[in-house]
């Protein structure tokens, strides 16, 4: 395992090459709290690969399973990740990163049932914390359980009415019900906000181009992606104006945060 880790350094470097000195008397040792926080800033395969490693040495370190979800997650294998956070969930049934994470993971694959009942338990050991709220919103919307889906919205959005991800989530909520326009106002304060990024950038050039304002849409999408993808994102909204509108781009939602 030593010789593996220090393997693992090279393929990671410059960020982890410090891994190389957890090999002690033979023994693999646990990355310190400086490295992990490397790691974070790397792209999701070499965080899976860094993760996986940590997990594989002690498979009840919870920040190594929520790390290793996550990082599976960012490269689409979402069945694993929600595999990973349930093993892990078992030796740490209240940890509310891992919480999240299996929420996240089952959201991702489109089974937002499932990711009811981790997201809430994770709300109610972190009751001032807007993400399982924002993750429980649209878990209930997968689920089809509209009126619940509201009012979490609306909780995460009391708790964070300065972060861009509810602010997102929900308006993606009130162009899935046909309110366009609203969801045009929520996203527009998600853009202007520091924490607003690309995701809400696209969501708002979704919301418009379905209102039939494509010239402004396809400058909202040009300012982020590459040209082929904003034509077919043009594509996509001519046909859906062409169906008379009021589809929704369900793979552009947040997913919260």
């Amino acid at each position: 395992m030593c010789r593996k880790r220090a393997r693992l350094a090279t393929v990671l470097a410059p960020a982890v090459v410090a891994l190389a000195s957890l090999c002690a008397n033979g023994a693999a040792l646990a990355a310190d709290a400086q490295q992990r926080a490397e790691v974070r800033r790397l792209d999701p395969l070499a965080r899976a690969a860094f993760w996986g490693s940590e997990f594989q040495a002690n498979a009840g370190d919870a920040e190594a399973a929520a790390g290793l979800a996550q990082a599976l997650r960012g490269l689409g294998r979402n069945d694993e990740a929600a595999e990973v956070a349930t093993k892990a969930l078992v030796a740490h049934p209240d940890d509310a990163p891992l919480l999240l994470e299996l929420a996240r993971a089952h959201i991702a694959r489109g089974q937002g049932f499932y990711a009811i009942e981790p997201a809430r338990k994770a709300a109610s050991l972190s009751p001032r914390d807007w993400r399982p709220l924002t993750l429980l919103a649209v878990a209930y919307e997968q689920a089809q359980r509209d009126d619940e889906a509201e009012a979490a919205h609306r909780q995460a959005l009391a708790l964070a009415p300065n972060e861009a991800t509810p602010l997102t989530n929900y308006a993606m909520h009130l162009a899935a019900k046909g309110d366009l326009a609203g969801a045009e106002a929520q996203l527009r304060r998600a853009v202007a906000l520091p924490s607003g990024g690309i995701q809400a950038r696209q969501n708002l050039a979704l919301v418009v181009g379905l209102q039939g304002r494509l010239p402004e849409a396809e400058k909202l999408a040009r300012a982020d992606l590459p040209p082929e993808q904003v034509a077919n994102n043009l594509a996509y909204l001519r046909a859906a104006l062409g169906q008379g509108g009021g589809r929704t781009w369900e793979s552009l939602k947040a997913g919260g945060g």
